[in-house]
């Protein structure tokens, strides 16, 4: 089937009571990963752009090699997300690109400002048949491009959120819970904990209303203490606790981004194959271990996480 957009997989979702996974992508290896453990497993899958993506391997390669995975699993529902767009005028190209839902993020601004440009977005996409998410509160931490202290984080207010989906028109809305942006997003001996309480009032206000969550990887220990193992350094890595994660997408959590997960499975995979293999240095060589890593990574999330394998 050719890409689509978000309407109907958050629809199932929604009432389903399990959420689909958006991965962030930036090369061949990646993409491949994600989208063979979605294929095998008949899940629905988001693949996420973001600016820095874009910068970096060209917003045409990117299309092309997305293209191609859809090509490879026509099994299987994929939609080609921006994440993070930071102005009307970046979601109009990837909308000119042949992406089928954008982001615009103007959570930092002005509460009229965020609620103008995502209308603006709205009024765009909408011509295309192409969805748009837009983001309420303040997520902490530092994540490709995007930077917020902790001290400026905030939650949702779910008083706006009926009023900014009303006049907007967005067709799904990511807030602030808990979650936090990067691989660093709590200290050791923390018990990060999601609140439920502003996700259940959001969710009685807006009945039916597919809500995503950011800076939700939960920074595996195990690809940590590996990256630790072979020559890195990332002491207090520490992110979202999985079973926070599947309770919110129990509820009206349709959409959970994933982004700092693939980087540390990747780069754990790459750093023992170096340690192991010191010979070596045809990149197909140790590139192929990391496609492997993510694609198992992945697998589990859709798997024990996110719940919709065997949903497509």
């Amino acid at each position: 089937m050719p890409l689509v957009n978000t309407t109907e997989m958050f629809k199932k979702a929604y009432n389903g009571g399990y959420a689909i996974g958006a991965f962030n992508v930036n090369n061949m290896e990646i993409i491949q990963g994600i989208t063979e453990a979605a294929g095998e497993l008949k899940s629905p899958v988001i693949l996420q752009v973001s600016k820095g993506a874009r910068a970096y391997a060209n917003p045409t390669y990117l299309v092309k090699l997305v293209e191609a995975a859809v090509i490879e699993h026509p099994e299987i529902p994929i939609a080609l997300h921006l994440d993070h767009g930071p102005s009307f005028e970046m979601c109009k190209a990837c909308v000119d690109d042949g992406f089928t839902s954008v982001m615009y993020d103007g959570s930092s601004k002005p509460y009229e400002e965020n609620v103008e440009e995502a209308s603006r977005v709205v009024e765009y996409a909408h011509k295309y048949n192409v969805t748009v998410e837009a983001e309420l509160g303040t997520l902490g931490g530092v994540e490709d491009e995007v930077s917020v202290e902790a001290d400026k984080a905030m939650y949702t207010d779910p008083d706006q959120v009926q009023d900014f989906v009303t006049r907007t028109g967005v067709d799904s809305l990511a807030i602030a819970i808990g979650t936090s942006h990067g691989a660093y997003k709590f200290k050791p001996g923390q018990n990060p904990k999601l609140r439920l309480d502003i996700l259940k009032e959001v969710s009685d206000r807006l009945p039916g209303f597919p809500i995503v969550l950011h800076g939700a990887s939960s920074v595996p220990q195990k690809f940590v203490e590996l990256i630790n193992q072979y020559g890195g350094n990332m002491p207090g890595a520490i992110g979202i606790p999985e079973s926070e994660l599947r309770k919110a997408a129990a509820m009206a959590v349709c959409k959970v981004n994933v982004d700092s997960d693939i980087r540390l499975a990747m780069t754990a995979c790459i750093r023992q194959y170096f340690a192991e293999h010191p010979d070596h240095f045809d990149p197909r060589q140790y590139l192929g271990p990391a496609r492997e890593a993510v694609k198992n990574m992945v697998a589990h999330k859709i798997t024990d996480v996110m719940g919709c394998a065997g949903k497509a």
